[in-house]
């Protein structure tokens, strides 16, 4: 029995050179073949292709079960089938959409209305080549005060496309496919003809959830083919109507160029507006929410949280997941209800998207999805799109590098300690839960490159208001992280941690400034003479434990230049109390590294210059 037990293969090998050994292990125990231990034998050949064989069968098989899960399925057509499994089906590529108005001019006086048909064209142009822009409705619209004006009109990049099919059931196989990878599902519009000879048609709308449809329904449902393409399908009759022997299935959809139009925000009339061709277009919001199909790894993350959201939205994490379903060009969202928000809201939930192109949603975009989200969520709950806040972080980096490890010259290092820095910041930061960490950026300067021996890098953070001018305002700005609070004892006639870019108030032709004495009070001063002249020692106050600062009956009569260019806001820099910097609900993170400043020197120690170290000079850590 010993025996037999010891000519048992090990099995659990999968490596190639661990199942020829395992091979060889198992021949030791015969005594047919005595040269399978000789490398140039006609045996070792046969062992390399037995070893090899059972390697890629061991491959395929665990390529196989990973096919299986949806965690680890790599081929679309898998993923998209076991997320279906969930009831999730992948978004398809979208189209950019921009707000418009259109004043129609040189009407006359007698026209009751005008139409605006669906299919309206209008041309951009986006590095030189011209992207068309349609309506996906028609709009009539009735003159006010005599002025014929479309306001708000939603366009969209793309051509129209209408696509039909006949039903037939003796056909098995038949599909009803949408011909076009490029088509916007979301512009989709399905409507079924009686027959040739009847043109009575029925316009069937998407299908949201099983509970609410009978077998009269008039819904479809949509499902995304192994080739990009999506599949339109009907009920049968009990969910959802059938569409029965000789129905015209027709198809209308908008074909695009995905996000390639993005930002496009200058529109000029490509047809007709109702007959018209003399208007004035002007643009509301410009052109954002292009986007590719949803990815893989999309599908994976979003699948799952959706059928955990059931369709409704209760939790917080339900209101991000239906938000990335009906906005997919959403680059990171972030929901918190109003109970957590710096002042308690409740009956309200906050939503912040980060859209992957474009600063920020349009007010369009912001309604859409909250008219969408209603449909979801508990009726005493109030969704609401917020803008995301941006907390900007100013770097002061010193570096010391040993001229004796390189070739480089010190500019040619400072700009690559820059790219470092920019690349950490869109990678790591810019979006929800970007959490700045100190050592991981300083880490990466010193990695830079090969010669570079330290760096001490100083971190402040800032933040802009808007200020209302010629009014006494109270204004809060929220850093929702600690700040440093000066030691007991602290000079007040030094200044804090605060600073701020300058301003003037009503009643005085002096540019303000902003500072802290060290001691929770906000103070605004001028200068005379480079001399700080205090014209208000109990402006606000600011807390160090919370990062919010409060400034009372701020009367703001203009706001100066910050950096040589007009600006609208004020700017308020702080030094925070930890160098790791939290973003907080809807705070976006993000390092100014246009404004950051980035210092590169010669180490005098590695290069021998430096006697005894007297000559060796430092930088200071505060």
């Amino acid at each position: 029995m010993a025996n037999a037990i010891s000519n048992r293969l090990d099995v659990s090998e999968l490596d190639y050179d661990g199942i020829r050994e395992n091979l060889k292990t198992f021949l030791q125990n015969q005594a047919e073949f005595s040269d399978y231990d000789f490398e140039g034998s006609g045996m070792s050949v046969l062992l390399d292709l037995l070893a090899y064989n059972t390697h890629y069968l061991s491959f395929n098989a665990n390529m196989l079960s990973n096919e299986l899960y949806l965690d680890s399925a790599d081929i679309r057509k898998n993923v998209v089938s076991l997320a279906k499994q969930l009831g999730y089906t992948p978004t398809s590529v979208t189209s950019p959409s921009a707000i418009i108005d259109i004043l129609v001019n040189n009407v006359p006086t007698t026209t009751a209305s005008i139409t605006m048909a669906k299919g309206t064209t209008f041309n951009t142009s986006i590095d030189n080549v011209t992207y068309n822009f349609i309506t996906n409705e028609a709009i009539t619209m009735q003159p006010t005060d005599g002025v014929y004006k479309f306001e708000n009109v939603k366009i969209f990049e793309g051509t129209a496309v209408t696509f039909q099919y006949t039903v037939d059931s003796s056909d098995v196989d038949q599909k009803f496919i949408i011909p076009s990878n490029l088509a916007d599902t979301s512009t989709l519009k399905v409507k079924v003809q009686n027959s040739s000879s009847d043109t009575t048609t029925s316009t069937f709308t998407k299908s949201q959830t099983l509970t609410e449809i009978d077998s009269t329904s008039k819904v479809y449902f949509l499902q995304e083919q192994d080739d990009g393409r999506f599949e339109v399908y009907f009920g049968d009759g009990v969910l959802g109507k059938a569409v029965e022997d000789g129905n015209i299935i027709i198809l209308e959809f908008i074909v695009t160029n995905k996000d390639i139009a993005n930002g496009a925000s200058t529109f000029t009339l490509g047809g007709t507006v109702g007959g018209f061709t003399d208007v004035t277009i002007t643009t509301k919001s410009s052109a954002q929410g292009g986007s590719v199909a949803q990815s893989n790894n999309s599908i994976r993350f979003n699948a799952p949280l959706q059928y955990q959201s059931q369709n409704r939205a209760v939790t917080v994490k339900d209101y991000e997941t239906l938000t990335q379903t009906f906005y997919p060009n959403a680059e990171s969202i972030s929901a918190y209800g109003g109970e957590d928000a710096e002042t308690p809201v409740y009956g309200k939930v906050f939503i912040g998207v980060v859209p992957k192109s474009g600063a920020t949603l349009t007010e369009a975009t912001k309604l859409d999805i909250v008219n969408n989200l209603k449909k979801y969520n508990v009726a005493s709950v109030t969704p609401e799109i917020v803008t995301p806040e941006t907390t900007s972080i100013l770097l002061t980096s010193n570096v010391k590098y040993s001229e004796n490890a390189t070739t480089k010259s010190s500019d040619t290092l400072r700009s690559n300690v820059i790219n470092t820095i920019s690349n950490y910041s869109s990678t790591n930061l810019q979006k929800f839960e970007g959490l700045f960490r100190y050592s991981q950026l300083i880490q990466d300067i010193d990695e830079t490159d090969t010669s570079i021996l330290s760096n001490i890098t100083t971190v402040k953070i800032r933040k802009d208001f808007t200020p209302t001018t010629g009014s006494a305002v109270t204004y809060n700005v929220f850093f929702r992280n600690a700040l440093f609070n000066p030691h007991s004892g602290h000079d007040a006639t030094a200044g804090g941690i605060l600073s701020s870019s300058g301003f003037k108030i009503t009643g005085s032709d002096e540019e303000m400034f902003l500072n802290d004495d060290g001691a929770g009070n906000v103070r605004m001063f001028y200068l005379v003479s480079g001399v700080k002249t205090y014209q208000n020692n109990t402006q606000g106050t600011i807390n160090y434990s919370t990062g919010q600062i409060t400034l009372t009956s701020l009367n703001v009569a203009s706001i100066s230049n910050i950096r040589g260019s007009t600006s609208t806001v004020i700017e308020l820099t702080v030094t925070p109390d930890s160098n790791d910097i939290i973003p907080v609900r809807d705070q976006i993170l993000q390092i100014d590294v246009a404004n950051s400043s980035v210092t590169v020197e010669g180490d005098t120690f590695a290069s021998g210059t430096s006697d005894g170290g007297t000559s060796y000079t430092t930088t200071s850590s505060y």
